[in-house]
């Protein structure tokens, strides 16, 4: 298959969500903690979905592909590295990916296991509680990653969840650097800052240009509740650093300085799904187009506003046009007229 030039490549594992509303009582059946994500089998995870009431919301999910498939829907070239399974799940996914304009041939295909799924919860507090099965995502391996996947790209969008994995962190950011490629690397979870604490300096200074965490990831970075602490220790080691701060916006920095960005309200926030990577979609657009930190800053609270109103990441063909056409009138704005 023909690799395209292309702007933005995600890479980390693609993950087809399952979205449902439920309530508490339902969740009191199950095993594990409310607002939390465990590692399931897949025959667990069917029997799962045999269980809830209603109808999930399928959607393309994982947290460098909500990412990479925000940037698409706005038009921007986009590619995906990451193993799926040879099953239905897969062709979906890729089926989605190719429909938006995404580009297809850096995926891998395993012939063995199922593609990774997940069964989000939603109680009506907005609160996750999701049941994964990683099932061929597991299987992405540094044999998987040549340097000429990389041709081509501009910019290489990694998620968090890959410092588990560090033999293929470590190829994946090699050859990114390697290509010529910026790196972004969203945190992802305080488990994972926690879990890769001896080698999360060195990876940030080396390789990464932009991070983006949330306050619980820069709490844990740098052993600091103060966004402001969490923030300077990140900016230390990369040339833009963010720190979200949920209904009190986001902290960023860069070698101008720092600033604040307001949070968007939402008419009504629905689930939380994909918010933390949808507003690193939004950030990315606006600054690989050239855009300034504030304005860029301000295009991820947007996408972040229309993420949480819906159920799961499926927006609505005419959401994206909303999206779309809000994006271009704020971004032709003076800066002290924005969000």
């Amino acid at each position: 298959m023909e690799r395209k030039t292309v702007q933005v490549m995600g890479i980390g594992s693609p993950v087809v969500d399952f979205v449902v509303e439920t309530d508490d009582e339902f969740l009191a059946t199950l095993p594990g903690q409310k607002g939390g994500m465990e590692l399931v089998d897949a025959r667990t995870l069917k029997a799962l979905l045999g269980m809830v009431r209603d109808e999930p919301v399928k959607a393309p999910g994982g947290s460098a592909g909500n990412t990479t498939f925000a940037l698409a829907r706005m038009g921007m070239p986009c590619s995906f590295m990451g193993k799926v399974g040879r099953d239905e799940n897969g062709d979906y996914y890729k089926a989605i990916f190719k429909e938006i304009g995404g580009d297809l041939s850096r995926f891998k295909m395993d012939g063995a296991d199922p593609t990774a799924c997940c069964l989000s919860l939603v109680t009506p507090d907005s609160e996750r509680t999701m049941r994964t099965n990683l099932g061929a995502a597991l299987g992405f391996s540094p044999a998987d990653i040549a340097m000429e996947d990389l041709k081509g790209c501009r910019h290489v969008h990694v998620e968090g969840y890959l410092l588990f994995n560090r033999e293929l962190l470590n190829v994946v950011l090699k050859a990114a650097k390697a290509a010529g490629c910026t790196v972004s690397l969203d945190l992802g979870s305080f488990e994972v800052v926690e879990a890769a604490r001896d080698i999360l300096p060195e990876v940030l200074e080396t390789y990464v240009d932009i991070v983006f965490a949330n306050e619980e990831e820069a709490a844990a970075f740098s052993g600091s509740k103060d966004p402001g602490t969490g923030l300077a220790a990140l900016g230390y080691l990369c040339r833009v650093a963010v720190v979200k701060v949920g209904k009190d916006g986001a902290y960023l920095k860069d070698k101008n300085g720092t600033t604040h960005v307001p949070a968007m309200r939402a008419e009504k926030v629905i689930d939380t799904t994909g918010a933390g990577d949808f507003w690193a979609a939004g950030f990315l657009f606006a600054h690989l187009n050239g855009y300034s930190l504030m304005k860029s800053g301000c295009v991820g609270s947007l996408f972040g506003k229309y993420v949480i109103g819906c159920m799961g990441t499926a927006l609505p063909a005419d959401t994206w046009g909303d999206i779309i056409a809000e994006t271009t009138l704020l971004l032709s704005k003076k800066e002290e007229n924005l969000c």
